[in-house]
């Protein structure tokens, strides 16, 4: 057959199936191209939004440091009178790096770190000159001169650091003074001014920004060991004491906020509505940590409850979830709102388990009740309600938790 018969004959049977083929394999390939372009553009709209988020946090240091540097740097040579003070704007950059966040006494041991390492390495160096052994021997004497006025290990780090840099950056001329740690010392003391006065740490903030995955993470660690004893399931529950315990480690980040937030509310410029919030959010965040101890508790109690295949009642997991809703409901306290919803939530929780009480004797339904009466207390107690009403409520000697 020629070339212009093949063509006026139309495609071939086989070339037909292949066409058909192929648009069929399109037409399937089509959604699954549609759903990662999806989850691509997805990923890229994340992606932006946690760059913004980061260059929205780092806003305030980056600020900070470049006025510390400056202003170093302006009082050491303007006010001082010293001709190239570089050490100023070196420490005040690391102080107020090294602290952004961290308590006052760290940071006020840090910039004493910079001024002691300075001095103690001007000495050295006018004596024993500069070069590769010098470095060792300067900074082993530095940190051993940090520890000996008292410092801890932060403030002989930072001294060694600060050895480092006159030797084997900045090395005196031949006669010692102290014109490097004065430097050194007004550069520390005004990253520290700095970091208190412009755009110092909101306190608050700091504590709800650790206490809401706190919250979150006791709730979701709830669920789990309320789904472990509907499904009588003993995988679930060790998952649950596995929650359990990972919440624990997040609210030992929460403690180190709160005691910082405390020292940031002292310096504020709103010293007494500061201190009021924290010492209030402070509570909330103690009870937390009474309540996941005893949520650990609870876990290992459902756990071996399972693998000794004791009966509970349906009561017990219907108790245990709202224990997790009441804790969601915590969230409210963090933007000083109505306690009520978290109080209801949590004397249900209790009364639902008070009827456990008078439905069986089991020792493991009985130790699972008496984790759930004390995780409720620890919730009402964490919404601010004192601890002989939250006791009643939880016998149930007292109606309901309206007007507390």
């Amino acid at each position: 057959m020629s070339e212009e018969e093949r063509s006026s004959a139309g495609p071939a049977p086989g070339g037909r199936l292949a066409d058909a083929s192929r648009r069929a394999y399109e037409l399937a390939r089509a959604p699954v191209r549609a759903e990662l372009l999806e989850e691509a553009a997805q990923a890229s709209r994340l992606g932006l939004r946690s760059r913004r988020e980061r260059i929205a946090t780092a806003a305030r240091p980056i600020l900070q440091t470049a006025v510390a540097a400056t202003a170093a740097w302006l009082v050491a040579s303007e006010v001082v009178g010293h001709r190239r003070p570089f050490f100023a704007p070196v420490a005040a950059i690391i102080t107020l790096g090294l602290t952004v966040g961290e308590r006052r006494r760290r940071a006020v041991e840090l910039a004493i770190g910079v001024a002691v390492g300075i001095a103690i390495a001007d000495l050295l160096v006018a004596w024993i000159g500069t070069g590769t052994w010098q470095i060792g021997v300067t900074v082993a004497l530095a940190m051993f001169g940090a520890l000996l006025v008292g410092g801890g290990p932060l403030l002989a780090t930072q001294a060694a650091v600060s050895a480092v840099l006159v030797v084997a950056l900045q090395p005196p001329d031949e006669s010692f003074d102290f014109t490097r740690a004065i430097d050194g010392l007004t550069g520390a003391v005004i990253g520290l001014v700095v970091g208190s006065l412009l755009l110092p740490a909101d306190p608050v903030r700091m504590i709800r920004g650790g206490t809401g995955p706190v919250i979150d993470s006791l709730a979701a660690a709830l669920d789990h060991v309320a789904a472990a004893v509907e499904r009588r399931d003993d995988a679930e529950s060790e998952r649950a004491i596995a929650r359990v315990a990972a919440v624990r480690a997040r609210h030992d980040d929460l403690e180190d906020a709160v005691a910082e937030a405390a020292d940031a509310a002292r310096m504020s410029l709103g010293r007494r509505t500061a201190l009021r919030r924290v010492a209030e959010l402070s509570e909330l965040a103690r009870h937390t940590r009474l309540a996941i101890g005893d949520a650990r508790s609870l876990a290992r109690g459902v756990s071996r409850a399972i693998a000794l295949d004791d009966a509970t009642p349906d009561a017990v997991h219907l108790a245990i979830r709202e224990l997790a809703e009441a804790t969601r409901a915590l969230h409210v306290l963090l933007d000083d709102d109505d306690p009520l919803p978290a109080r209801e939530r949590a004397t249900r929780a209790a009364a639902l388990a008070n009827e456990v009480l008078r439905e069986t004797t089991n020792l493991s339904a009985l130790h699972i009740v008496g984790q759930i009466r004390l995780i409720a207390v620890d919730l009402l107690r964490a919404t601010g309600m004192e601890r002989t009403r939250a006791q009643e409520l939880v016998r149930g000697t007292q109606p309901d938790a309206g007007g507390l």
